[in-house]
Order: structure tokens, then sequence, then C-alpha cells
């Protein structure tokens, strides 16, 4: 008989209650999708300075810390 296959969903830190957390720093594709824009216009924004803060990791990759892109949102509402 076959094992069964069980598919694990990911999950991220787990709060007290059980409650995922949101993740802290996002990679730009996680950015791009909560915002709904191509990654070029990232990159774009980036060039021109007017996106949000990057960190950028030992690897040359970039992360966007959740708080970071609240703020610059935040920035970008008042602005509207």
């Amino acid at each position: 008989m076959a094992t069964p296959v069980v598919k694990r969903l990911p999950v991220g830190p787990v709060q007290p209650f059980g409650k995922p957390t949101l993740r802290d720093k996002l990679t730009v594709g996680e950015v791009c999708a909560e915002l709904q824009i191509a990654q070029s216009t990232f990159y774009e924004w980036r060039t021109k300075g007017t996106g949000p803060r990057c960190l950028k990791l030992p690897n040359g990759q970039l992360r966007v810390r959740r708080a970071d892109l609240e703020t610059w949102l935040d920035a970008r509402e008042d602005a509207a």
C-alpha cells in the first residue's frame, strides 16, 4: 500500500493564540504582489528614490520591512 502524501502549508511564526504573524521582511515579489504592480515598476521607483526603503542582504537580494512599507504607503496617502 502506498504512503499518503501530506502537503504542508507554509506557516509563519505563531503568536500565543495560534494566529500566524505577518512577515517582518518582505521580498520584492511579495511587495509587488501586495501592491499589484510589476517588479519593473518597483525597480523604477527604487532607481528614482521614490520607493519604500530596502535592505540589501549579503547575497544581493532586497527585502522591505513591513513597517517601512506601511510608512511609505501612509506618506503616499497623504500626498494623494
